[in-house]
């Protein structure tokens, strides 16, 4: 299980900080694993996750009937 920091969750997604921890407060981004007391990541495969579901629904809102 590989762990990312912040700065990679927001080059992988294109969030900016706030909007990432936005997303965590709405319930709707991953929540970030405690490494310390001043560090926290997320499990990579959680993160790409959410990325494919954000293309799986931007794709399933284009289609038409």
């Amino acid at each position: 299980m590989a762990m990312i920091r912040l700065p990679q969750v927001m080059k992988e997604t294109g969030l900016s900080r706030s909007s990432v921890y936005r997303l965590i407060k709405s319930g709707e981004f991953p929540q970030p694993v405690n490494l310390g007391p001043r560090a926290v990541a997320w499990v990579d495969n959680e993160v790409r996750e959410w990325i494919d579901s954000r293309i799986q629904g931007a794709r399933n809102n284009g289609e038409t009937a």
